[in-house]
C-alpha cells in the first residue's frame, strides 16, 4: 500500500470519528444536556478503540501505550484502550506461503516433517503462527510476517512522526512537559524487532541466557529466523489467563508467579533489557512445567541513571516515603519553570500510604506509576517517556501474574530480590570501565571539592573512610543540584581508590 493511499485511509477512518462525534454533540444540544453523560463518554472511547484496531498494529501499540498515560487520556479513554487485543481474522495460508518461499527458498516444507497449515495457533496483524513439526520430531511453532506490512507499518510511523512535530509546535507548553516526538521514539524502538524476525530471535537468545538461574520460568529456544520467518520451540499448555489455578501446586504457581515478577525486576534494573509486552497471552503455563515468555517482538531498554531512578521510586514505596517518592520522581525527569515542586511532594505523602501493603488483588503497579505519572504532569514535571513503556510492562506482568498468584505482595517480592539486585549493581559499579568513569566524574568536580577529595586520599591511606558532609536546603527537599552530585562523585572516588588498593595488596 503507499503512502498516500495509506494516508487517505487514515483520513477517512479519522473522519468517521469525528463525524460520530459531531452526532453525540448535536444529540446533546438537542436534547438539552449540559454534561456529558457516562453512556456518551463509553461511546467515544469505545469509537477510539474501534478506529485504532482497525488502522492496525502500530496504532494498537500507540493505544497501549496511551492506556498507561491518565495524565492526558481520561479514565474511561484508559479503561477502554486497556481492552486493545492485536487480534485479527484468520487469513488462508495461501497469503503467507510466498514468505516462506521468499526467505526459506522453494523447498521451504522440507524444512518441516509436517505443518499444520489449516489451524494457526494464533493470528495478529502482524503475523500468524502455526503448529509444527521439525525433521527430528521436535515440535515448533512457526510465525510468518504478513506480506506488506512492514511497509504500511513504517508509513505510519513516518505519518505520526510528522504529525506529531507539528502538534508540538503548535501546543509548546504540552510539548515541555510532555514530548510526543519522544515518546513516538520510544515507542518505535521497542516495535522495530516486531518488523524483524532476526532481532525478536535475537532479544529471544539474550532473553534465555538472562532466565538460566530460575526454575520456573523460561524462553522458548530459537531453532531458526529470518527478517519474516521465525522458528522456536512451541510452549506447552495455555495462556495464562485461561490455566486453572487449582490444577497446579500452591509452592508451583507462587513459585511462577515469584519468579516472574524477580526476572522482570532484574530487567528493569539490572539488566535493563526487559519484555515491554508480558500480558497474558504472553505467559504460557502447563503444570509440572516452567512457565514460557513468549513473543519477543516488543522490549524495552533502559540506561542505567533511569533504572536507578526507578529503582528509588520502588525502595521509597516499599518504605512508605511519599518525599523519596517525588524526589526521585523528580531527579528522574525535569521540572519545568512553572513546576510545583511542593504541591507534587503533598500529592505523594498523600498517595504512597495506599499502596504499600497492598497484594495483587488490591493493587496494580502499573496503574499506581501512572497515578505518578498524572500528579507529575498535572504539576508541570516532565518524565522519561520510557517510564510508558515501564508502567505498560508492569501493568502488563500484574496482569498475567494475577490470574494464577493473586495473593503475591508486589513489594514483597521487590523485597526479596533487592538484596540481589544491589549487589548486582555493586559488583559493576566496582567494575574496570565503571570504576573508571566513576574516578572520572569525580575528578572533574574535584576541582570544586578539592579538600574533601583530599580527605578521602588521606582516610584511604590510613586504611580508615570517614565522610562528613553537611547537607544543605534543597528547594521543597526535591532537587539535589550539583553539590548532591559532587558527594556522589566523592564516596564513588573513595570505592575506587579503596577497591584498587585492595587488589594491588
Amino acid at each position: 500500500m503507499g503512502h498516500g493511499r495509506r494516508a487517505r485511509q487514515i483520513t477517512k477512518e479519522l473522519s468517521y470519528l469525528a463525524q460520530q462525534e459531531l452526532r453525540r454533540s448535536i444529540r446533546r444540544q438537542l436534547d438539552d444536556i449540559d454534561d456529558e453523560t457516562q453512556q456518551g463518554t463509553a461511546e467515544r472511547a469505545q469509537a477510539v478503540r474501534q478506529t485504532l484496531e482497525g488502522l492496525g498494529p502500530f496504532y494498537i501499540k500507540v493505544g497501549q501505550i496511551l492506556s498507561t498515560r491518565p495524565d492526558f487520556v481520561s479514565p474511561s479513554m484508559v479503561g477502554e484502550l486497556q481492552k486493545l487485543h492485536d487480534q485479527v481474522t484468520v487469513a488462508p495460508f495461501a497469503d503467507f506461503e510466498p514468505v516462506l518461499k521468499a526467505d526459506l527458498g522453494i523447498h521451504w516444507s522440507s524444512c518441516f516433517k509436517e505443518i499444520d497449515t489449516d489451524n494457526p495457533l494464533g493470528a495478529a496483524s502482524l503475523a500468524q503462527v502455526y503448529r509444527a513439526v521439525l525433521s527430528d520430531g521436535t515440535l515448533a511453532a512457526v510465525k510468518i510476517q504478513r506480506p506488506g506490512v512492514r511497509n504500511v507499518v513504517e508509513a505510519d510511523m513516518a505519518l505520526l512522526r510528522r504529525l506529531a512535530r507539528f502538534a508540538g509546535r503548535r501546543a509548546p507548553r504540552f510539548n515541555a512537559v510532555v514530548d510526543i516526538d519522544a515518546m513516538l521514539k520510544v515507542i518505535f524502538d521497542a516495535m522495530r524487532p516486531e518488523l524483524d524476525f532476526s532481532l525478536e530471535a535475537a532479544h529471544m537468545r539474550t532473553a534465555l541466557t538472562l532466565v538460566a538461574d530460575f526454575q520456573h520460568i523460561t524462553v522458548p529456544k530459537v531453532f531458526s529466523a529470518t527478517s519474516r520467518v521465525l522458528v522456536q520451540s512451541l510452549a506447552p499448555g495455555c495462556s495464562i489467563r485461561d490455566a486453572d489455578p487449582a490444577a497446579f501446586c500452591l509452592e508451583e504457581r507462587t513459585g511462577i508467579g515469584r519468579e516472574l515478577l524477580a526476572f522482570m525486576y532484574r530487567g528493569y534494573f539490572t539488566d535493563r533489557f526487559f519484555h515491554a509486552d508480558p500480558h497474558p497471552g504472553n505467559v504460557f503455563v502447563h503444570p509440572g512445567q516452567p512457565a514460557h515468555l513468549i513473543d519477543w517482538g516488543m522490549v524495552g531498554r533502559i540506561d542505567r541513571p533511569l533504572s536507578q531512578s526507578v529503582l528509588r521510586v520502588l525502595l521509597c514505596l516499599a518504605q512508605n516515603d511519599g518525599t523519596g517518592v517525588a524526589k526521585a520522581w523528580v531527579e528522574m525527569g525535569h521540572a519545568t519553570a512553572w513546576a510545583q515542586l511542593a504541591d507534587f511532594r503533598d500529592d505523594m505523602a498523600a498517595l504512597v500510604p495506599q499502596v504499600v501493603t497492598a497484594s495483587l488483588e488490591e493493587l496494580d503497579f502499573g496503574v499506581t506509576l501512572g497515578s505518578v505519572l498524572t500528579y507529575s504532569t498535572r504539576r508541570g514535571i516532565k518524565t522519561s517517556p520510557m517510564v510508558s513503556v515501564l508502567a505498560k510492562s508492569f501493568a502488563n506482568i500484574e496482569g498475567s501474574i494475577r490470574h494464577l498468584s493473586p495473593e503475591l505482595s508486589i513489594i514483597d517480592v521487590f523485597q526479596e530480590e533487592l538484596r540481589s539486585i544491589i549487589f548486582r549493581l555493586v559488583a559493576e559499579h566496582l567494575s574496570g570501565p565503571q570504576a573508571a568513569r566513576s574516578l572520572l566524574e569525580a575528578l572533574t568536580v574535584g576541582s570544586q571539592v578539592p579538600q574533601q577529595l583530599r580527605s578521602i586520599i588521606t582516610g584511604v591511606a590510613d586504611r580508615e573512610l570517614s565522610l562528613d558532609i553537611n547537607q544543605g536546603p534543597t528547594q521543597n527537599g526535591l532537587h539535589s543540584g550539583p553539590g548532591n552530585t559532587g558527594r556522589k562523585a566523592l564516596l564513588a572516588a573513595g570505592a575506587l581508590l579503596l577497591w584498587h588498593r585492595t587488589r594491588t595488596r
